[in-house]
């Protein structure tokens, strides 16, 4: 299958996810504030990884568990959303790339910090 369609297949399943989960689901470990950053799909639509970033760092363990046991439902829910041969089998990651960046961008200020005082220091 060619990845333009496994893309366009995989952003389908991370919109009716994120639909699901938030229409759906009533765990009240799935509220707060998370997204559905990405969804891989395997070539073969078997299974996806649904990476999810939460806001609260403390809630995450908890939202990750609450998602994993609900995989179940979310599978069948997807199934009935979306037309397609296979339903994948879902595995919740929790995506820290947003965490990373905004440590990145801290140590960037602090560099850019000592590098405009030192300047500063010799003028």
């Amino acid at each position: 299958m060619p990845q333009y369609r496994i893309d366009r297949i995989s952003d389908e399943v991370k919109r009716a996810l994120d639909r699901i989960i938030r229409e759906e689901v009533r765990d009240p470990r799935v509220s707060g504030t998370f997204s559905i950053t990405r969804v891989e799909t395997t070539r073969d639509l078997r299974f996806a990884k649904v990476f999810i970033s939460v806001l609260e760092n403390e809630k995450r363990d908890d939202l990750i568990k609450a998602l994993k046991g609900a995989a179940g439902f979310l599978r069948h829910a997807l199934g009935q959303a979306l037309s397609l041969r296979y339903t994948p089998q879902l595995q919740f990651i929790a995506d820290q790339n947003i965490e990373y960046g905004i440590h990145i961008s801290g140590i960037l200020r602090q560099v850019l910090g000592e590098q405009g005082d030192n300047n500063n220091s010799e003028a």
